[in-house]
């Protein structure tokens, strides 16, 4: 069991860095929005390649951060039901979900995805938009996206049943609503501390 939870926190440490380098593409989205509004309100002109791209962003904020939403335990939840039930319990209803439903969904998804984008690939496929962007990059963000969230699956199953064996703390025990941002403030500090001295 130590391997495993060893994997599981070497899982969690790969999503935790890909989830806070995802937070910065929400900005560059947002300044590539802004500014070809500005661009096509002064200039009366825009860019497809702008539109596209921010698109593009938004796909990869939204696939990339899915591992890493899991890790935090931030995705939805029906909890009508499993908030009723014992940590035992919860957690065992997570294993089946796991088990059953996610894992064997995102490899579905990923098996039929990957003949798509390899054709994008070897095609040099382009939007059909004047001046639009190639089309693959976003095309794998889909394979990408699933494959770090059927590892953080892996990780959480094994903190799952670490748990259910007496092995590990409860890995659904939230934090506080604002630890995720009261995190990012202390990494910040952190860094502006070490990079200070």
């Amino acid at each position: 069991m130590s391997f495993l939870l060893r994997l599981a926190r070497l899982i969690d440490w790969i999503n935790e860095r890909v989830g806070r380098s995802v937070m910065w593409l929400v900005l560059i989205a947002v300044v590539i929005s802004a500014g070809n509004a500005l661009v096509r309100k002064l200039f009366n002109t825009s860019s497809n390649a702008l539109l596209e791209i921010q698109w593009y962003l938004f796909a990869a904020i939204f696939m990339l951060a899915a591992g890493y939403t899991f890790l935090r335990n931030e995705h939805v939840r029906i909890d009508i039901l499993t908030s009723r039930l014992s940590p035992r319990g919860q957690n065992i209803v997570d294993v089946i979900g796991i088990l059953f439903f996610l894992l064997p969904m995102a490899g579905l998804i990923l098996w039929l995805s990957w003949p798509i984008v390899v054709n994008s690939l070897q095609s040099g496929e382009m939007s059909q938009n004047p001046g639009g962007l190639i089309r693959w990059p976003v095309k794998m963000l889909l394979p990408a996206g699933l494959a770090l969230l059927v590892l953080q699956a892996i990780s959480e199953l094994i903190k799952r049943i670490a748990f259910l064996t007496g092995h590990g703390p409860n890995p659904l025990q939230k934090k506080s609503a604002g630890a995720a941002t009261e995190d990012l403030v202390a990494t910040i500090k952190a860094q502006r501390e070490g990079g200070a001295k």
